[in-house]
Order: structure tokens, then sequence, then C-alpha cells
């Protein structure tokens, strides 16, 4: 292998690793917030538990997440210098209000958080978990804004070789920043609240804090199903915006080599990918391919052969196709574990409906083990973003292989992430290890509360 091929596994390693901790951490603070919330309304004790319960399970998760994204920053300066100097100026806007503003107002304020039990007051203390769930929110759209201006430049000029920042506005109302920007949160609500749904269960399911744990189990409920739907409905929306701007990355989801008008969506089919353009289509819905890429039921999808003759001209000679097989079914493990989410989602609040939640053997049953459904579906959706801007690391401006780090060799690239793979495996199992030990731990008993339901500094002390 290459210098080339081992940065982009190593870049693919550390960056699929830390999606996994950044739907959780956004999706957890917003659920956290809400039970406190819940509990400064109404001071019912069972909610604050549940809060600091719950809160548990999120610190774990961003103190393991922090660590592994501090990492992809020094991969742009060692493996990418080539990239770091031709975009810096633009790239770097992002990245550095990311650092200084979203990322230190969520480090500030769950501190706070976690040491200002009855010290803060209770609203003051409640407005401190709503500035860990925005700090989160506001970290990822910076992050996402970069990521959109590589997909989709605006907003730049080119100076000397290098590309110059002459509108932040225009990179922060990218469209593809927009749409793909909402699609995150929603994937984050979705995972955030699969994850309290799969511990509420454990416990429903062993008949421990039933009261407690049937209260959160609604909750994420209430939050997933319209977040899933919701999410499906801006994928769609996504995939419109992309056949503007990035055609080749919505040719190869469908491993449609020829121009077709109208276009159906194979469910499945065999073939298709590299050196082979004649797949044969399992089940074929008809029209399909036109509404999620042109919006319209008679829509015209360009082949990757016709584009790829488009880009030769444009830009040179080369191979401007992706890697086929890995859009198409990265495309369809998202699309049809999101539709397993819905269906399940819908399960559970007919459960609900029914006032049977709690005594529903098949569903308690499931519940905990299908958490792993979220993040199958996320980094899925990760993989379809990035694998369909390639060959170019910026589109249109810039290509993977004149980006990587000239004097970097095949053999350091080799050691950081043989020793990269096996951190992240030990920080791996350490996550899983803590959040299940903690997950299936009894909720802490309340201390004596103040005259005002509210949590005293001496009280918080013991708890």
């Amino acid at each position: 292998m290459t210098n080339l091929d081992l940065a982009r596994l190593q870049f693919a390693t550390t960056s699929i690793y830390h999606f996994l901790f950044v739907p959780v951490t956004i999706g957890l603070a917003f659920l956290v917030a809400l039970l406190e919330t819940t509990w400064h309304r109404r001071r019912d004790e069972d909610y604050l538990r549940l809060t600091r319960f719950f809160g548990t399970l999120l610190v774990i998760n961003i103190a393991v997440g922090v660590v592994t994204g501090l990492v992809q920053e020094f991969q742009f300066g060692m493996n990418w210098s080539t990239y770091s100097r031709f975009v810096g100026d633009v790239f770097g806007a992002p990245l550095a209000i990311e650092g200084l503003a979203a990322f230190f107002l969520e480090s500030t304020f769950l501190g706070l958080w976690l040491f200002g039990w009855g010290r803060l007051s209770d609203r003051m203390h409640l407005a401190t978990i709503w500035l860990v769930a925005a700090g989160a929110a506001l970290s990822a759209a910076f992050i996402m804004a970069a990521n959109s201006w590589m997909q989709h430049p605006v907003g730049y000029q080119l100076n000397g070789g290098r590309a110059e920042l002459t509108s932040i506005w225009a990179v922060l109302t990218n469209p593809v920043f927009i749409w793909g920007y909402l699609h995150v949160l929603l994937a984050s609500l979705v995972t955030g609240a699969v994850i309290m749904l799969a511990v509420s269960a454990w416990h429903l399911r062993r008949n421990s804090q039933v009261e407690a744990f049937h209260r959160t189990a609604v909750i994420s409920l209430i939050v997933l199903l319209p977040s899933i739907l919701f999410a499906m409905m801006v994928g769609s929306r996504l995939g419109v915006i992309e056949t503007t701007y990035q055609p080749m990355k919505v040719g190869a989801m469908e491993a449609q080599w020829d121009t077709c008008q109208p276009c159906s969506f194979s469910v499945f089919q065999i073939g298709g990918g590299k050196n082979d353009e004649t797949p044969t289509k399992i089940i074929a819905i008809p029209h399909l391919l036109s509404l999620l890429a042109d919006d319209s039921w008679n829509g015209k999808v360009v082949g990757m052969n016709e584009l790829n003759q488009q880009y030769q001209q444009r830009y040179g000679p080369g191979n401007y196709v992706p890697n086929v097989f890995v859009q198409y079914w990265s495309m369809r493990v998202m699309a049809y574990l999101a539709v397993f989410v819905f269906l399940f989602a819908a399960w559970g609040v007919w459960l609900v409906r029914r006032g049977t939640l709690a005594r529903s053997k098949w569903f308690l049953l499931v519940a905990p083990w299908f958490v792993i459904v979220p993040f199958l579906m996320n980094t899925a959706g990760w993989m379809l973003t990035e694998n369909g801007r390639q060959p170019w690391i910026v589109q249109g401006l810039q290509l993977t292989k004149d980006a990587v780090s000239p004097s970097v060799s095949v053999t350091m690239i080799a050691i950081s992430l043989s020793v990269f793979a096996v951190l992240y495996g030990a920080l791996a199992v350490l996550d899983w290890t803590l959040m299940i030990r903690y997950g299936r731990k009894q909720i802490d008993p309340v201390p004596e509360l103040d005259e005002e339901g509210g949590l005293s500094e001496a009280a918080a002390m013991t708890y």
C-alpha cells in the first residue's frame, strides 16, 4: 500500500471511530436536559434520579469521545499537509471557531453542571445542561460546515495556488451544510433515544425500578418516532441537493452507469460495481430514484459514464468514479435501517398507547440489542458522504492523491495506524464496559431535599 492508501485508511479509521461518539453526545445531552427540565418543573424525585443516572452515561461518552476527536486535527498537518496548505485559510476558520467557542462552551458548562449540584441555583444549574447540549450541537455545526465546504466549495477565491476565505456567511449558508447538519442532528436524537430506550428496557425486563424506567422509555419513544421520520425526510431532500452539486455521488449510489429518465430504484441488485456496468436488479421500484434524486416523478439522473466524460473534459484525464460497491450498499444499509428504526419506534409507541410497554416480553427483549442499529446506520451514512466525493478531497478543486504529505513514509503511517488501532480498540472496550456497568446499576436514592424540593449543597456532596 502507498502512503496515500495508508493515510486514507488512517483518517477513515479515526473519523469513523470518533463519529460513533458524536451523535451519542448530542442526543444524550438533549435528553438529559429534558429530564432535568421535567424535574425542575414537576419536582418529581424520579426525574432528578434519572437525570443523574443518564448524565453519568453522557459524561462517560464525552470523556472517551473527546480523546478520539483530537487525533484527527493532528492528521491534517501530519498526513495531509499539502491539503492543509491549500485550504487552510478556509478550512481552518470553522475548525478554529469550533475549538475556541463551541468546544469550550460545552466543556466549561459540563464542568459547572457536574460540580454545580447544590452550589448553583436550580434554574442556573438547569441552564448549564442546556448549554452543554447547545455546545455539542454547535461543535458539530462548525465541523459539518468545514466538511460541507469540501463537498461543495463556496465563499472562497484562489490566490497564488491557495484557497482564501472571502465569505464565512457563504460557508455557513451552504445548502449542503444546512441539510447535512440538520440530518446529523436528527440522527443524533435517534441515537440518544435508542440508547435511553435500550437501558430502560433492560431494567423493565428485570422489574428493576419499573416506574422510573418506564418514564424514560416513554420519553425516548416520544423523541425517537418523530426524529427518525424527519431524518428520513431530510435525507431525501439531501439527495436532491447532492444531485445538484455532486451528481457522481448520486449516480454511484444507485450504480447507475448510464443516464436514465425516469429512473427506478433497485431494492437489491447483483453486480454493478467496478468494471461491471450491467448489474442485475432483483427488485426495482419505478420512478423512486427520480423522486429521491430530482424530486420529480420523471426526474433525470445522469449516469456515471457520461459524468466521467464531462469531468475528463473539464479537469483532465482520469477516473472520477468513486467506489461504487461501497456507495451502493452504504446507501441501502443507512436507508433500510432507518425504516427498521421507524417501525420499531412505531411498535413501541403503539405499546405505550395500549399501556402494555412494561409487560411486552418481546419488545423489552429486542430493545437492548437494538442499540447497535443507529451506530451501523450513522457509519453507513458517513461512508456514503465521504466515499461519494472521491477521488476529490475538495470537490472540483483538489484530488485526494494531490493532498497527501509527500515526506511522510509508508512506514511512519503504518506504525501510527497500528498504534491508533490498538489504542482505539482499548478505548472501545473501556467505553463499552463503563456504559454497560453504569447502565445496569440501580438509580441512586435521592437525599433529603430542601423545602423547595431542590438539592442542597450538603445533600449534593453525599449524592
